[in-house]
């Protein structure tokens, strides 16, 4: 979570933004995870939209709080919380908001696609087997946890 969430403001920061950052994306993440799994219900067992979704936005958004010139190599952009004012933080808002309305479009119209050409779900009986048996034709993908035998 926090190599996602340093991802962007790594040129703009200082010693003291990346700490904030990285401590804000671990806090950041096991909400996320609770939030994603038990308020909307999201099937995501290995908490991917937590880490990635939620620790991208907050870096990105920390590149317009934090971004300092005393960074090695910044010039230029200057946060919030080092006297920028809110310029960079309202261009880093208006990507974040684009960048999910581009992708909302975007897998929607590939969802619709994948569910009128070839489907999004297999049958039930492929669903209570499971697909390594009937796509692999392996016993198991998982020694010792099946719901039935194969």
């Amino acid at each position: 979570a926090g190599l996602v969430a340093i991802t962007a403001p790594c040129d703009v920061t200082d010693c003291f933004g990346a700490l904030v950052i990285g401590a804000v994306s671990g806090v950041l993440v096991v909400f996320g995870v609770w939030f994603l799994d038990y308020v909307l219900r999201v099937d995501d067992p290995v908490g991917a939209v937590a880490v990635h979704f939620c620790n991208g936005v907050w870096g990105t958004l920390a590149v317009g709080l934090f971004a300092t010139t005393s960074a090695p190599g910044n010039d230029t952009l200057t946060g919030l919380f080092y006297g920028g004012g809110f310029q960079l933080l309202g261009l880093q808002i208006l990507g974040v908001v684009s960048v999910c309305a581009w992708t909302a479009v975007t897998i929607t119209l590939t969802f619709l696609i994948i569910k009128a050409t070839v489907g999004l779900r297999v049958s039930e009986e492929e669903e209570i087997v499971g697909l390594y048996a009937c796509e692999h034709g392996l016993p198991s993908a998982y020694a010792g946890f099946s719901i039935m035998g194969v």
